[in-house]
């Protein structure tokens, strides 16, 4: 048979000399490939997570460098993402500028210690917000727990009105600092990721009590599982609905699912690591489950251990979402005090690299929602950022569906990144428009000649 191109149902492709080179196809694949590689060159970019130890970050977050002391604080402004990095025996402030005494503001700040760094269940990191005095408001810790394994973990101060401490508006400070043992790497930093919030007041006040709720585990969902792949930070979270959803994962990985849940509902959360095939012992601390609000504070967390058999490790039973749980005296109902995305987040241990292989590893999620939905409190004003608080239904379509996960979710990244998407997008462009090139001539060339 002669040279010459040929047209099927999957492209144009080139024959001659025995071989078929479907050069529309590789074409494609030399795009994308091209185009994974030039996101994953950009700071935060949206390939990051893809080895152990990385973590997406906003790719809008302004780099920001903490102060040894508060008289040299930068400024953070609610709304706005920041990154920086802490030192081993850091410790650092940042400035908050409030102007109104009413507004409660949520300062969750997000470590991420570098791939297999040595850390001990104690390790981790202390976050607090101060009075221009020094007094602090409140203060928060977040801890690496009996894994021992390094991933990315949030703690969350918040400035509360109606507080004894800290009730006017002015100046605040939140300080940031490292909790470790003395065994972690000395030179090591660690990344981190800071996202102001503010909530209005109510129009008019109401209970000042929690509600009572129904505290009984109910049924875990069943069903055939539906392929839902995680995101490696915050702001790539896949967006995960009531439903049985599987993923695969590699030790050292973490993985963030956004869940949708609107005032009155009530989320509960499974997670199943599938049995191995290869190795035995056992690993504590080998999968852990951890659930956050929508300003980022911690709800709950679970982990299990693990010997090489299937296994489940459940969330707390949790209230419905209202405004009212702020009144509770267990901080996990506490956190249950508004609407919005629920971050569900799942880590799989280094340890278990060295027992039972690298894997990867079949989780299972089961997902479910109760309760009946209903409308939101009354505010005087707008939240910061001011979609936080609010959901839909694309929200809840794309949890359904997983319309916004993925590629979808990363182009989403990409297009809050302002210039820096900008650029990528040109990065696109070309790479395009020079592989269909390099492709044209290949077919040019071996057209036959008369």
């Amino acid at each position: 048979m002669g040279h010459g191109r040929v047209r099927s149902d999957r492209g144009w492709h080139v024959r001659g000399r025995g071989r078929t080179t479907w050069w529309r196809r590789g074409g494609r694949a030399a795009v994308v490939t091209a185009v994974l590689c030039a996101v994953a060159a950009l700071p935060g970019g949206i390939a990051a997570g893809s080895e152990p130890g990385t973590y997406a970050f906003a790719p809008d977050a302004l780099r920001v460098t903490g102060a040894a002391s508060p008289a040299d604080a930068p400024r953070l402004t609610p709304g706005r993402t920041y990154r920086s990095s802490l030192p081993r025996n850091g410790r650092l402030y940042y400035r908050l500028d409030l102007a109104t005494a009413t507004t409660t503001t949520y300062v969750p700040v997000t470590a991420v210690p570098p791939a297999h760094a040595t850390v001990t269940a104690t390790d981790g990191i202390r976050v607090s917000v101060q009075d221009a005095s020094g007094s602090s408001c409140a203060n928060a810790s977040a801890l690496f727990g009996a894994a021992r394994s390094p991933r990315p973990v949030t703690a969350l101060a918040e400035r509360e009105p109606g507080r004894t401490l800290c009730p006017g508006a002015g100046t605040y400070y939140v300080r940031v600092e490292r909790v470790d043992s003395g065994t972690a790497e000395a030179a090591q930093r660690w990344d981190l990721e800071i996202k102001p919030v503010t909530e209005p007041r109510l129009t008019k006040t109401g209970p000042t009590t929690a509600p009572r709720w129904d505290s009984a585990s109910p049924e875990p969902l069943a069903g055939d599982p539906r392929d839902r792949t995680g995101g490696a930070g915050f702001v790539t979270a896949a967006p995960l609905g009531e439903g049985v959803w599987r993923t695969r994962i590699t030790p050292g990985r973490t993985l963030f699912y956004k869940v949708p849940v609107d005032w009155g509902r009530q989320v509960h959360a499974v997670a199943e690591l599938d049995g191995s095939t290869s190795g035995h012992g056992y690993v504590g601390g080998a999968l852990n489950l951890s659930l956050y609000n929508p300003v980022r504070g911690y709800v709950d967390d679970a982990s299990l251990g693990y010997t090489g058999t299937r296994k489940p490790v459940a969330l707390a039973p949790l209230p419905p979402v209202e405004y009212t749980n702020r009144y509770a005296v267990l901080s996990g109902e506490s956190a249950m005090r508004f609407a919005g995305d629920y971050y569900l987040v799942v880590h799989l241990s280094e340890q278990m690299a060295g027992t039972f292989g690298q894997g990867p590893f079949e989780v299972t999620l089961r997902v479910r929602l109760d309760g009946q939905a209903h409308g939101g409190p009354g505010y005087a004003g707008r939240p910061v950022p001011d979609d936080v608080f609010t959901l839909t239904e694309q929200d809840r379509e794309a949890a359904a569906t997983g319309g916004s996960g993925g590629g979808d979710t990363a182009m989403k990244a990409l297009a809050v990144g302002g210039i820096g998407a900008g650029t990528v997008l040109l990065l696109v462009l070309g790479v395009w428009t020079v592989t269909a090139r390099r492709a044209q001539t290949r077919v040019s060339a071996q057209k036959p000649t008369a």
